[in-house]
């Protein structure tokens, strides 16, 4: 089975959230479950050299808009995975990688610019597997071209949301100029007097899937289907929900390199260490028996920060310590950096991303805070169960699917999660992770739960194997 993974983004080539981990690990699972894998995705100006491992080809030359475009396309296995970089310097080399009011233009010529480029290597397709609405565009061009192209006739999409929040709309009046003339195209984009990407994917593709189960319920509700939801409800039978996997070659404690000492579930002495670590390395005072929490986030209403806005002052009179990495809205940026000024001995807070430090955070702190709105999957509470940091989180998505809430009699559990939307049940379930620290026996009981647990991109790719073979049965 030869499976093509378009992305707007993956690790190690750029990233700006969890869609890139996503793109960087699938590939390279399947590859390993015996799949002929390959990842396209664009060279942005943040691409890294030191990745590009050579030129495949000097000139992709492209019909579009009227124009003839030169790309290039380097080729690299960084990531694990025969990859192709799409080099446009006018569409993607720019200062950030998204923000820009003609994005649904950038993304429509990477996703023409990517279908050049399969078929100019020319070894046919079974799947081309999309992601978001960044790639609606290609899910619409390949159901046009099947009926006339021999060369795709066989060809199958799926298309995976990441978060359906974002759909990519657009003028309608822009389709034709970008090279969707026929009604059979349009109509797939029409969405509510515009043209959504988001739209256009969900509907033109053969086999719908998102990032969690509990997720691909949610967007069948109208208060999670951002308008979408009646198409979602529509297509439910094409519509699968597959939890994100984990890239342990990345995220393991035991080997990560980016620690200051490596542990498993069988000896945690060094993960009093990296706690050390990470107290040494916010200038806070060191007392490894007094609770550590941590959140490695997007700083937005999506994640949830009014909640722990509402709930830091109580942490801190806990006499706990409280770290934050992030950036986002410039409110909760400044909120945090109040907290810090007001509790310099307790608290630490890192505006922006640093990759290394997000690991410090993930094996130092003992709690992880996300009391996320809605959380299409997730990954740092799969990161933070391998690493033996008890998360909180509200029951949405993938963290509801992943995080069971301990039970003291069983001894089962993983973590601790609430319901409603508010800060009291989540007070309450820090209230209750704080006891259960204190009963160094039953917090060991939850953190070895939680680290013998295979979230690995493996499982998944078993999954998606067998979700792409359903869909060529179609």
């Amino acid at each position: 089975m030869r499976v093509a993974v378009i992305s707007s983004e993956a690790v190690p080539y750029s990233k700006t959230g969890g869609l890139a981990d996503v793109a960087g690990a699938l590939p390279k699972a399947l590859k390993r479950a015996g799949a002929d894998s390959v990842l396209i995705t664009p060279c942005y100006l943040q691409t890294k050299g030191e990745f590009i491992w050579s030129t495949a080809i000097e000139d992709l030359w492209l019909e579009w808009r009227g124009r003839s475009y030169r790309a290039k396309a380097f080729y690299s296995e960084a990531n694990g995975s025969p990859t192709f970089l799409i080099d446009a310097p006018e569409f993607f080399h720019r200062d950030s990688i998204y923000g820009f009011t003609e994005d649904y233009e950038r993304f429509a010529f990477f996703n023409h610019a990517a279908l050049v480029l399969l078929k100019r290597v020319g070894k046919k397709i079974d799947i081309v597997h999309l992601n978001d609405w960044h790639c609606g565009f290609a899910a619409v061009k390949l159901a046009h071209l099947r009926f006339w192209d021999v060369f795709w006739k066989d060809t199958r999409t799926v298309f995976s949301v990441h978060n359906l929040a974002y759909q990519g709309g657009f003028g309608s009046g822009e389709l034709w100029d970008l090279g969707f003339g026929s009604r059979f195209e349009q109509d797939h984009f029409a969405f509510e007097g515009y043209a959504s990407a988001m739209k256009a994917g969900l509907s033109a593709s053969d086999m719908l899937s998102t990032v969690s189960p509990t997720y691909g319920v949610e967007i069948q509700r109208s208060e999670n289907g951002y308008g979408l939801d009646w198409l979602l409800r529509a297509r439910s039978s094409r519509l699968s929900g597959i939890t994100n996997g984990v890239d342990y070659e990345v995220w393991n404690p035991e080997t990560d390199e980016l620690l200051a000492a490596n542990y498993s579930w069988q000896d945690l002495s060094g993960k009093r260490t990296c706690k050390r670590e990470l107290l040494d390395q916010f200038s806070l005072p060191v007392d490894l028996d007094t609770p550590v929490f941590g959140t490695v986030s997007r700083l937005t209403s999506q994640k949830g920060i009014e909640l722990i806005q509402q709930v830091a002052g109580e942490i801190i009179n806990l006499g706990a310590y409280f770290i934050a990495l992030g950036s986002g809205d410039r409110s909760y940026e400044d909120f945090f950096q109040r907290l810090r000024n007001a509790a310099p001995g307790q608290v630490g807070f890192f505006r922006g991303y640093n990759e290394d430090l997000a690991h410090t955070i993930e094996a130092g702190a003992d709690l992880f805070l996300m009391p996320s709105r809605f959380e299409p999957c997730g990954l740092n509470q799969m990161y933070s169960l391998r690493y033996g940091t008890v998360p909180i989180v509200r029951a949405v998505g993938g963290l509801h699917d992943t995080i069971h809430n301990f039970d003291r009699v069983s001894g089962q559990g993983n973590g601790f999660k609430f319901g409603p939307f508010s800060a009291g049940p989540f007070l309450e379930k820090i209230y209750e992770a704080v006891f259960a620290f204190a009963e160094p026996e039953t917090w060991r009981a939850i953190q070895v739960n939680g680290m013998k647990e295979d979230h690995s991109w493996e499982n998944a790719a078993q999954k998606y194997i067998g979700l792409y073979k359903y869909t060529l049965q179609l």
